[in-house]
């Protein structure tokens, strides 16, 4: 299987590369800056193709020449999840983009979504509730999913959107909570600035997201939406205090230092009861 991976140096796209290639893949992976992608691990195990999928004169035909599936990553302007360059103009850039591949032959395409396509909706989230964004970010992550099942209809392809939870692991941001975490005990600091910490969140390591992002990739017969997560609450203040332990260290967490999100509910995590079927069925085989 020969797979084309957009954002391939990105946070998600550099793992999912590496899980893809232990699979036996063959990846053409692509993204934007050649000077990143030199210092993956994976680089001269790949077909590095440096482009910028938005840009009006990037060649989709030669990019998924003897293509099998289309893994969508790329996105850019993150984590400003409520700027208007999202709707204004990823969304479009997106399907056009895809709209092409789709037309230039590929018949798998797998797109990453986003949990804040459910909104500030709490609790449990099945794949089949009902999306309500309240940023921008999410808003044009959904519409753009609703874009693809059009063109579907059109252009018949296996449309999956896998609705990624809250990742963390090497190469997150900077600003992420255990990034800067991690920082901050580096640094030797005596205290950790945080909200309270009670918010409940999904949360999912990096290398295991990639991994179920693979799994589907391998199930071109699977389609619709699947929610990449845990499926586990788990509160902000555990996690860093899990993080702490991991580390042995002694900083205190200053709580109650920032106010909560006001674009996030205070709990809600992702059903992973579709996912973790298809993990289940892949590790019986």
């Amino acid at each position: 299987m020969k797979v084309l991976v957009t954002g391939a140096t990105g946070f998600v796209g550099r793992h999912l590369v590496a899980a893809l290639l232990t699979r036996g893949c063959k990846v053409r992976a692509v993204a934007r800056n050649a000077n990143t992608a030199q210092g993956m691990p994976w680089i001269k195990d790949v077909e590095f193709i440096a482009a910028d999928i938005h840009a009006a004169d990037v060649d989709v035909v030669a990019l998924t020449e003897g293509v099998d599936v289309l893994a969508h990553l790329a996105w850019p302007g993150l984590p400003n999840y409520r700027g208007l360059f999202h709707f204004e103009h990823n969304l479009m850039a997106d399907y056009r983009f895809i709209k092409s591949v789709v037309e230039a032959g590929v018949k798998h395409v797998l797109v990453t979504g986003t949990c804040f396509e459910y909104g500030l909706q709490s609790g449990p989230l099945s794949e089949q509730v009902e999306p309500q964004p309240s940023n921008p970010y999410g808003l044009a992550k959904h519409t753009l999913r609703l874009f693809l099942q059009n063109l579907a209809q059109e252009h018949p392809f296996t449309l999956q959107w896998a609705r990624l939870f809250y990742l963390h692991g090497e190469g997150q941001n900077p600003n992420s909570l255990l990034a800067a975490l991690d920082r901050a005990i580096d640094a030797g600091d005596a205290q950790f600035n945080m909200s309270m910490g009670d918010q409940l969140r999904d949360y999912l390591e990096i290398t295991e997201a990639a991994a179920q992002l693979a799994t589907l990739i391998a199930r071109p017969d699977v389609g619709g939406v699947i929610n990449c997560c845990s499926g586990r609450p788990v509160s902000v203040r555990a996690l860093v205090e899990a993080r702490v332990r991991q580390r042995q260290s002694s900083i205190t967490l200053n709580l109650g230092h920032y106010g909560y999100s006001a674009h996030e509910p205070m709990a809600f995590w992702g059903i992973a009861q579709r996912i973790s079927q298809l993990r289940g069925e892949e590790h019986a085989a």
